[in-house]
């Protein structure tokens, strides 16, 4: 994805890439509120009197049983559609158009191919949120962190920088996932404690 919208790239197609960018970020950002609000709404169907502890412990166990699903225990995948977004709208539309279309797709998370359970987790915490309003807040948050690494490829203006920029990716990759696994781990034990001592 980070390849498609370059400097480099958009300059190659006419395109201007601070437009594009703005395009797909805001796009990412509302295709995360729409699904965060449509998860809070649909959560608010839960009992009024739920306590926050329950909803805690729900999140941390979908955080602790995605890490499991993410390494791969049990044999168990993520369940996902099989498509990603049309390559082709890069050539035939313009930037800001297919910037945006991009964004909202990644931005909603389930509609292309999902690596990562946090997708999941996120429409899980909107869900037990019971608010459309909270289901807001977090989706946009989902949204902007998905689409920020955007931004790695900002100086990208060479082939050579292209080639440059997968490698550093590619090194970064395996430490980048044990981070995220740790901050799983942390974020799990922090949610069941907490939602045990509530």
């Amino acid at each position: 994805m980070l390849g498609s919208i370059t400097p480099l790239g958009e300059r190659g197609r006419g395109s201007t890439w601070w437009i594009t960018v703005v395009a797909y970020v805001t796009g990412s950002v509302i295709g995360g509120l729409v699904a965060g609000a449509f998860m809070g709404w649909l959560g608010s169907s839960l009992p009024a009197d739920g306590r926050a502890g329950t909803r805690l412990l729900v999140v941390g166990g979908a955080v602790a049983i995605g890490l499991l699903v993410d390494v791969g225990a049990f044999g168990v995948r993520l369940p996902t559609v099989h498509r990603q977004v049309d390559e082709a709208w890069r050539s035939r539309y313009r930037g800001w158009v297919w910037g945006g279309a991009y964004g909202i797709q990644l931005g909603a998370g389930v509609v292309t191919i999902v690596t990562t359970s946090v997708v999941y987790v996120a429409w899980v915490a909107a869900f037990v949120s019971g608010s459309a309003v909270a289901g807001v807040a977090i989706g946009a948050a989902f949204g902007l962190s998905r689409a920020l690494p955007v931004f790695a490829v900002a100086n990208v203006r060479r082939p050579d920088q292209v080639l440059r920029v997968d490698a550093v990716l590619a090194r970064l990759a395996v430490p980048a996932r044990r981070a995220t696994y740790a901050s799983g781990v942390v974020l799990a034990g922090a949610a069941i404690l907490g939602g045990a001592r509530w």
